[in-house]
């Protein structure tokens, strides 16, 4: 393939990652919309809700390690493909739901099993194509994501208004199912895939030879630094969950209509966009860590703040400056990865990155539904999901690079 077509190819590839990111985790984002339906109808806690919601997160990195694997080998297009199928068929299904019991299966498990490739297919294909700007496309997949959490959110409240909250999970679903797989035949995992001298062109999708390989993937796995990243992501991701389940049940218990509630999440989706875009310009120029750093200095201040915000106008300003935080932090932590490890097993050791979060994220609104069962309140959980960045912040000032060997 010539060069040029490569390059666009390269491009297109960006914008169906983008998509991908965007309707994924869109439509995950999107469940806090549908917590005050789900509590209406059927009287369930918000801890017994939060659980169904916490099992697909953890499904969803579980499987993203075989996801990564299997992507390292055989490639994006079938994975993504039958992924997408399982991502439809749950949302589709929960329009039937019944009893405690279908919301797990329905919900935690085969929508769990669709969201698996979002982050790991998405990423490391991106991580793959673009090698001098990796950073900044990343940034730019990731914009997508922040698309998806401004837009689905408003969307499942049209639908929910519209059509009450069963049609507004099935429209949801087999829309996005739809989608996904019909983007995911146009996927290829590298520019080899396209042309075998792909890696020895210049432009926008070179591989350079020094991270072409990288650190070998059972090499990587006995080094203190893929653990410590891995530590980092599960305390990260066990705040930031917490706060993109929660927040909209919070607003609502504040006395906000459900529309402003959902704004303030759709507000964070938005403002994370432009995180994400500035996030991957500093990456290409400063490097991963340093530009976490600084999103934790923000989240540490959103956090605080958060203690103390009780009017609209208040939880709008922690949902900018939380916004640019988390959108920094979900596009670091990918081309972080590849600093430290190559690309060689870059789906594997960001599969295992990706599973500890999704682990520390399945057990945070978890913990903070059942606090609130307890407590009445969210104010004990703030000041956790608090000390748990700060912790993370200090994993994150004592990483340090592999040793040559």
């Amino acid at each position: 393939m010539p060069a040029h077509r490569l390059r666009a190819y390269g491009y297109l590839i960006a914008a169906i990652c983008f998509s991908i990111q965007a309707i994924g985790i869109g439509v995950y984002i999107a469940f806090g919309v549908f917590f005050n339906p789900l509590m209406a109808e059927f009287g369930w806690s918000r801890a017994a809700i939060s659980g169904a919601s916490s099992l697909a997160f953890f499904v969803m990195g579980l499987f993203g390690v075989v996801i990564g694997r299997l992507n390292d080998r055989i490639g994006p297009r079938l994975l993504m493909t039958v992924t997408a199928l399982f991502l439809g068929l749950g949302c589709v299904l929960m329009a039937r739901l019944s009893a405690l019991w279908e919301l797990y299966l329905f919900y935690g498990l085969i929508f769990g099993i669709g969201l698996s490739s979002i982050d790991v297919i998405a990423l490391s294909t991106i991580a793959r194509w673009f090698a001098q700007r990796r950073g900044f496309m990343t940034g730019i997949v990731k914009v997508g994501t922040g698309a998806g959490q401004f837009a689905v959110p408003l969307l499942a409240s049209v639908l929910i208004l519209t059509y009450g909250w069963r049609w507004g999970f099935a429209i949801i679903g087999v829309a996005g199912g739809v989608i996904l797989m019909l983007m995911a035949q146009l996927l290829r995992r590298d520019p080899s895939a396209m042309a075998p001298a792909a890696t020895q062109t210049h432009g926008p999708v070179q591989v350079p030879s020094m991270d072409a390989s990288g650190v070998p993937f059972a090499t990587a796995l006995k080094t203190i630094q893929l653990w410590t990243i891995c530590l980092i992501n599960l305390f990260l991701v066990f705040c930031l969950m917490i706060v993109m389940l929660h927040i909209v049940p919070h607003a609502r218990d504040l006395g906000f209509s459900p529309m402003a509630a959902a704004g303030v999440l759709s507000t964070i989706g938005a403002v994370s966009m432009l995180g994400r875009f500035l996030a991957g310009m500093a990456i290409d120029r400063r490097g991963s860590k340093a530009v976490m750093f600084t999103c934790f200095l923000l989240l540490m201040v959103g956090l605080i703040w958060l203690q103390v915000a009780h009017r609209l106008w208040m939880l709008y300003l922690f949902a900018t400056i939380y916004g640019l935080a988390h959108g920094g932090f979900f596009t670091a932590i990918s081309p972080l990865v590849a600093e430290w490890f190559g690309i060689g097993s870059h789906g594997a050791l960001f599969g295992i990155v990706v599973c500890f979060g999704t682990t520390g994220g399945a057990v945070g609104p978890l913990m903070a539904g059942r606090l609130f069962d307890l407590n009445g309140s969210y104010s004990a959980t703030f000041w956790i999901i608090t000390v748990m960045a700060l912790a993370a912040w200090g994993l994150l000032l004592a990483l340090r690079p592999l040793r040559a060997t």
